[in-house]
């Protein structure tokens, strides 16, 4: 059984240093040494303040550096960001400005190692630095996900896949969203972080996991040995049954997964607003290419928001965006609905949406859902 830990927090240094310490010591930090080689890997999607909730939060990434310094390790902080220069992110987050004096650098993951992660991927590509490392420090951040309902622990390892071989894999696990969970669940197996806390003091809902999710307030630090049970119990933190989020299905999928113990009080939270997830498929194969074009839920683009940045033309990996003018086109027979384009937006003018025609036939369907 695997314990989990909740702890009401806020980031006030002074409140926020001690907890953290408390926490790493809770899930073995005292065994740190010298000798050990320690990464810790925040969630660092792209630029964005703190008050946007989108990344790790940069008290609680210093106060993690502190603690590995407090033991006589000198740890890296390291991330493949989706989008934007490493430089502009560390400026406009705050976390180049929280390190300053520790003697720590953060830097982005540059080379890539191969990894077999197992049936049915083999060999993939993961960071070096994250494969080299004794000890994974693992940060992630407490968001939504319009892909994958809730990104936490164990999605947070996907940062571990260098740059533009995040597209790819979408890519490659196309319009399957167990698939792509699968993947996830593989990459976290493998990498297997020493250490998981879990930033849900301002967390996310909504349409995460970038600008275009909402801030929530919920004022818990969550850590543990076990990513997945870290997950686990963050699904029932918001109303989840855990056996609903595709990962942790995916996982549970080699055998029922452990019951995670409890340390603490679950908070109470209502209300919590999670992306509505639809199939990405309906009926025979031969129908398929229709159902894509007219019953799908598929990105779409608030005009008057988008900058036309660009961005969401370069990440996504199935190719299926353009600008035309003023404008931008979907291609929708080609979307793969892995919402690529919503992540990386930094004008939030982008968002998941139901067509017409689907709505009708999910009521029609579905009509007790």
């Amino acid at each position: 059984m695997s314990q989990v830990f909740i702890r009401p927090a806020t980031y006030e240094p002074d409140a926020l240093r001690p907890l953290v310490f408390a926490l790493m010591d809770a899930m073995g930090g005292a065994e740190l040494s010298r000798s050990c080689r320690v990464l810790i890997k925040p969630n660092l999607l792209s630029a964005a303040r703190p008050d946007h909730a989108v990344l790790t939060h940069p008290a609680v990434v210093r106060c993690v550096v502190e603690y590995c310094l407090d033991k006589g390790v000198r740890p890296s902080v390291a991330d493949s960001p989706a989008i934007g220069s490493f430089a502009t992110i560390l400026r406009v987050s705050g976390l180049g400005a929280a390190l300053a004096g520790t003697g720590v650098e953060c830097r982005p993951f540059r080379d890539s190692v191969k990894v077999d992660v197992g049936e049915p991927f083999g060999e993939i590509d993961l960071a070096a630095e994250a494969i080299r490392a004794d000890v994974i420090v693992n940060l992630p951040k407490f968001k939504t996900h319009s892909q994958m309902l809730l990104t936490l622990a164990v999605k947070n390892l996907f940062g571990c896949v260098v740059g533009f071989r995040k597209p790819e894999w979408h890519l490659r696990a196309g319009a399957d969203r167990q698939a792509f969970a699968w993947l996830l669940v593989r990459i976290g197996r493998t990498l297997r972080p020493s250490f998981n806390l879990l930033d849900g003091v301002l967390a996310m809902e909504g349409q995460g996991p970038g600008r275009s999710g909402v801030p929530r307030k919920l004022g818990i630090l969550m850590a543990g040995k076990d990513p997945f049970a870290v997950d686990s119990v963050a699904c029932r933190v918001v109303g989840l049954d855990p056996g609903d989020l595709p990962l942790l299905k995916a996982a549970a999928a080699e055998g029922p997964l452990p019951e995670p113990a409890i340390d603490g009080a679950l908070p109470d939270v209502r209300s919590f607003r999670l992306p509505r997830l639809t199939p990405l498929l309906y009926g025979p194969q031969f129908l398929h290419g229709f159902t894509r074009r007219h019953l799908l839920q598929r990105p779409v683009c608030d005009a008057k928001l988008c900058r036309l940045c660009g961005e969401c033309v370069t990440i996504c990996p199935a190719r299926a965006i353009s600008q035309e003018g003023e404008a931008l086109r979907f291609d929708y027979d080609r979307c793969i609905r892995c919402y690529c384009c919503i992540e990386v937006c930094p004008a939030a003018a982008l968002r998941s949406a139901d067509t017409l025609p689907g709505r009708v036939f999910r009521r029609l369907i579905f009509p007790a859902r």
